[in-house]
């Protein structure tokens, strides 16, 4: 069954929601979102809730409270089984409860369990995440915040996600969106741009280093608010450090502080300009019959399949001479233009341009598992790397399965996805290119797409980066531990991040560095970053 985001009867039937407020805070590269649900029960009779939310896929939950009249409840984390027990008792003894849970399926599908909400009251439920921005093409940071999640397909014999949500039309919408951001950076910041109204950027300073910037009055949240955050001097390597919460303990994660470094690697010019352009490159593309639907809801006659086939015409006539392609399209079927992997010529770039042209959404379900699997069983070609891209609006309800596959086969190609169209599922593009060493990008309109298509074919035609390795020099009595996961894929001028906790004290030596080392096509090569160990101000 599908049900709408936003707040639901255990019927399935919408509870009105009378506003969202979010404040957003960005810092440099990261960015925590405190979103706050206004919500009330208009029947005569208690309602159990639920409300169906989308999150970014890698986002952390750190803080969840509700208040119900004069009740105020605020979460704690626990295994999810007892969790749900623990819920159910407090239902069944007439006790106010909540419970927050990720989907099984999807990291970006969240369901909060509401409890019994009495009849005539009010509810206000305030939800805390962190997330990093993705760099794009432009140099531009990310923030989206998904106004609904397209409905997931899912494949016949799969399990089910335990909550499926659909879009909601524009005229649906009976809530306001109320939202500002505050940004601060070591950089000035340029500009903020976005898909919808903004107020104009007040900078807070005389170094433009700290700004807010507001929603224009009465938006409708019919659509992802899409937030573009530029800074100066973007390619320049920075290190934020964080101090530790006076409250908690010294030398506990919350105690001590933290440091974000952003690396823009450079690679040696001599390497770069040495590696001649090869590569198998295969191309995957979703013509489920959701694709047929339009991009987002303010262009709607731009369908998802004619951007998809827009994304895959620029990138076959964009490819080098003397590599070797090959297009799948899937649907609840899957079909190839090539038996095998051809090598691109004049004469076969112009067959594949002619099939392409006539690709339409008319292949059924989006059943992706098994042209991956064929792909993957198909030879590699020796000393031609293959790079997989990967087209489609993320409509799946199986994205635990289609990562873990790509990880499977992560030592045999590097894989590139393109998320098309509002509400593309981030758990699934992001995921995707994790898992397989590459690089995501997310496509909405076509004002940006050539940049971004560009950007990741000059990434695919680079060698893949080896022995990567990252060493700290800090004072005598600091020491680090790395927070973040490994990094496992580089790029020439693409942002590398690396989270540690600082543990000790310097009373008089304040600067550290740290180096990254790896190897590029069989050569030893090292970016390093020195930096100041005394925390950023606190303005806020």
């Amino acid at each position: 069954m599908m049900n709408c985001c936003g707040l639901l009867t255990d019927k399935k039937e919408p509870v009105p929601l009378k506003s969202i407020e979010v404040q957003l805070e960005v810092k440099d590269h990261v960015a925590t979102v405190v979103s706050t649900l206004n919500y009330e029960n208009k029947e005569d009779k208690p309602l159990e809730a639920v409300f169906v939310f989308p999150l970014p896929g890698d986002a952390a939950v750190c803080h969840f409270s509700a208040q119900i009249g004069q009740t105020h409840i605020v979460a704690e984390v626990k295994e999810k089984q007892q969790a749900r027990e623990e819920y159910d008792d407090a239902l069944s003894s007439g006790q106010q409860a909540f419970l927050l849970e990720e989907s099984d399926q999807s990291p970006d599908i969240f369901s909060l369990s509401v409890g019994s909400l009495p009849p005539g009251e009010s509810a206000s439920i305030r939800l805390q995440y962190v997330t990093e921005l993705a760099v794009q093409a432009d140099d531009g940071l990310r923030f989206c915040l998904p106004a609904v999640l397209n409905p997931r397909y899912q494949p016949q014999g799969s399990e089910g996600p335990s909550v499926q949500v659909t879009s909601v039309p524009a005229s649906l919408v009976p809530y306001s969106l109320s939202f500002s951001a505050r940004v601060s950076s070591p950089r000035p910041i340029s500009k903020v741009e976005s898909n919808c109204s903004l107020e104009p950027l007040q900078f807070l300073n005389a170094d433009q280093t700290q700004a807010t910037v507001t929603l224009a009055a009465g938006h409708k949240f019919d659509r992802d608010v899409e937030l573009l955050i530029y800074y100066k001097d973007a390619h320049q390597p920075t290190a934020v450090v964080e101090a530790g919460q006076a409250s908690a303990k010294p030398g506990s994660l919350m105690g001590d502080p933290v440091v974000m470094v952003s690396l823009y690697p450079e690679f040696p010019q001599d390497v770069m300009s040495s590696l001649a352009s090869c590569g198998e490159f295969v191309f995957l593309m979703d013509r489920s019959g959701s694709m047929g639907c339009p991009m987002n809801n303010s262009t709607p006659q731009e369908t998802r399949i004619s951007s998809a086939r827009d994304t895959l015409l620029l990138l076959l006539k964009s490819l080098p001479m003397g590599c070797y392609f090959n297009i799948y399209s899937f649907g609840s079927q899957s079909e190839h233009i090539f038996p095998t992997s051809v090598k691109y010529s004049e004469q076969t770039m112009e067959e594949a341009l002619k099939k392409v042209e006539k690709m339409e959404d008319d292949l059924g379900g989006t059943e992706i598992l098994l042209p991956l699997k064929h792909i993957y069983a198909q030879p590699c070609i020796p000393k031609q790397p293959r790079q997989l891209f990967i087209f489609t609006d993320g409509e799946v309800g199986n994205t635990k399965e289609v990562t873990d596959l790509v990880k499977m086969n992560a030592g045999t190609h590097r894989c590139f996805s393109f998320g098309i169209g509002e509400g593309a599922s981030s758990a699934l593009i992001n995921g995707m290119a994790k898992e397989g060493g590459g690089h995501a990008q997310f496509i909405t309109g076509t004002d940006r797409m050539q940049p971004k298509v560009m950007q990741s074919l000059r990434f695919a035609l680079q060698p893949a980066v080896e022995d990567i390795s990252v060493s700290w020099d800090l004072p005598k009595g600091v020491s680090s531990t790395i927070l973040s996961p490994p990094i496992t894929a580089m790029f020439q001028g693409q942002r590398s991040l690396i989270y540690a906790q600082l543990t000790g004290q310097c009373p008089k030596a304040t600067d550290g560095c740290v180096t990254v080392k790896y190897s590029l096509a069989g050569h030893p090569s090292q970016n390093q970053l020195h930096f100041n160990l005394k925390p950023a101000g606190d303005t806020g």
